[in-house]
């Protein structure tokens, strides 16, 4: 698989505890910011897996937290895995962090003249302690007297003595330009290495600590902050400001806007209906564009392909039993995992027996959510925890690329998941899922549905076409504006199933002009046999028709998002 492995982009990436991260790719740097460090890494898997789509080839990751860093290969379909083995950050560079953090233990001393500020840091001299390297950087950056151009200036005068005055300081012929020059180099080596580079974060700390401004002497109407400081961690807080990019002056278009200019990317050849079979039968010589349907279809795969910021949450309601709820759930989740890549979880929220876990794929065990509850502590609390750990309480749904997680299905058992447990499994399971589609039980005054329903990013509302369960579906939605969810039930998109090969027009005309008049869209589906029997889902012996009629539902639900 190596030779496979794009060498570029150079991808790096920094993921911290206060939801905050940044990603580097061939020197590009992206500050990502989400509620959480969870949805940190889901941005940035979503921004490497953009990178590698788009040299059509396998990326290497290097990802680094508070822990240490997990070398890892990204593919364009968004699969991820390792590329060796876990490198757990050295103890003393935990305890440095722990210590910036106000927490026990306090850092071990640093030899001198080792900056290291933060992890990754490297030593700038042998010889130098972090005071003197301060006071050095502060002369390269300060104002200085116009010297005449026959005139050089003289190294030996007093403005340098202070760098020379016992053995432990800098060797005099250390102390040429060149000299200064490599240190301050080497010290913003150092910085950009690993330094967050948040102008802002680093304005709060020198305000903090009361530091002058003088006038630059580039810019004399421009204050910097002064490096006349025995403080380092501050002095690094100062050079991390000065670091930043100076404004564009003038006018005239950026960067940004010639980004912005590139033409659309220009659809390739037809694939599909005739215009496809005509391609293919002449060999290309005659490559007609994609005719409307095509068209249509590509956009609702690139709806469904859109980057989340963080995981999201889409939950399937309809109080009636034989709404087409479990099925509706099945094949959302397929839809999401075939053209997204996995990390697609369908899990049964029912608070006692679902059936999920039967309309699943079967695995090797028959553990359920009540299960992963018992012994949940193993994954909301560990940070080396991974997605594969899961396998043991999911179900793999083989080429439909995304894991089912049922409910309890002991008829004699008294478990059930009620909010608190259900917001516990939710909040664990966010951490190794993009999208998780959840499936309801019958109860709107269950705790666990309420709950989901308060979680939920989206809300999908399932009807067949029939009057009982359209019943069930807008007493629901009026249930749910009561307590509170207008906004959601404003949001939610509406799935209209055909219970028969030829439904009834007249009562599909009166559930479309009424739920359309509540919630964002209606979309329809159509009849298929193959989901009649009630078995296992199998996601190939589905007709094209209704694969299409379920991609165009979760593009809708996707837009939500």
């Amino acid at each position: 698989m190596t030779q496979n492995i794009s060498a570029l982009p150079r991808i790096r990436a920094m993921i911290r505890s206060d939801g905050t991260g940044d990603l580097l790719i061939d020197g590009v740097s992206q500050h990502i910011t989400a509620a959480d460090e969870a949805g940190v890494r889901e941005e940035i898997i979503n921004r490497v897996t953009d990178a590698a789509r788009a040299i059509h080839r396998a990326v290497r990751l290097i990802a680094e937290d508070e822990q240490g860093q997990s070398p890892l290969i990204v593919h364009p379909n968004g699969d991820v895995e390792d590329d060796g083995a876990f490198i757990p950050t050295p103890a003393e560079l935990q305890q440095e962090t722990e210590a910036e953090a106000g927490s026990e233990p306090q850092p071990a001393p640093r030899p001198a003249g080792q900056i290291s500020a933060m992890p990754g840091a490297v030593p700038v001299s042998a010889a130098v302690t972090e005071t003197e390297v301060v006071e050095l950087v502060a002369l390269v950056l300060a104002p200085q007297p116009e010297t005449p151009e026959d005139q050089t200036p003289d190294l030996d005068s007093g403005v340098l003595d202070a760098a020379a005055v016992s053995d432990d300081r800098i060797d005099a012929d250390m102390l040429g330009e060149s000299a200064l020059e490599t240190t301050f180099d080497d010290l913003m080596l150092d910085l950009d290495a690993d330094a967050d580079d948040d102008e802002d974060d680093a304005e709060q700390g020198i305000a903090s600590a009361g530091y002058s401004a003088p006038r630059s002497a580039m810019d004399p109407d421009e204050p910097v902050p002064s490096l006349a400081t025995d403080d380092p961690a501050a002095a690094l807080a100062v050079l991390v400001a000065s670091d930043a990019p100076a404004p564009i002056s003038g006018e005239g278009p950026n960067l940004a806007d010639f980004m912005n200019s590139r033409p659309p990317l220009v659809a390739g050849p037809a694939l599909l209906g005739w215009q496809g079979a005509i391609r293919r039968l002449t060999g290309g010589m005659v490559a007609p564009a994609p005719g409307a349907g095509e068209m249509a279809h590509r956009a609702a795969v690139a709806s469904v392909q859109r980057s989340l910021v963080g995981p999201r949450t889409i939950v399937v309601l309809n109080p009636k039993g034989g709404a087409h709820k479990t099925t509706a759930t099945l094949l959302i989740a397929a839809t999401f995992g075939i053209h997204r890549g996995g990390y697609t979880l369908a899990w049964d929220n029912n608070e006692t027996m679902g059936t999920l876990g039967v309309r699943a794929q079967t695995a090797a065990h028959t553990n359920t959510a009540v299960d992963l509850l018992r012994d949940l502590d193993n994954f909301a609390y560990s940070s080396s925890a991974r997605v594969g750990d899961l396998d043991n309480y999911v179900r793999n749904q083989g080429d439909a690329r995304f894991d089912a997680l049922a409910s309890d299905l002991d008829p004699a058992g008294a478990a059930s998941i009620d909010d608190v447990a259900f917001r516990k499994l939710h909040a664990a399971l966010s951490r190794f899922y993009r999208v998780l589609i959840i499936d309801t039980g019958n109860n709107m005054r269950a705790s666990n549905w309420e709950a989901a329903v308060e979680t939920a990013d989206q809300l999908v509302v399932v009807s067949t076409i029939r009057e009982d369960t359209a019943y069930g579906a807008a007493s629901l939605l009026d249930g749910l504006r009561q307590k509170g969810h207008a906004d959601k039930v404003a949001h939610a998109v509406t799935i209209l199933a055909s219970p028969a090969k030829t439904a009834d027009r007249q009562l599909s005309l009166r559930l479309h002009d009424h739920f359309s008049q509540l919630t964002r869209t209606v979309v329809d589906v159509p009849y298929d046999a193959a989901l009649v029997a009630g078995g296992s889902l199998n996601i190939d012996a589905l007709s094209p028709r209704t694969r299409e009629a379920w991609l165009l539902a979760t593009a809708a639900i996707a837009e939500g998002l």
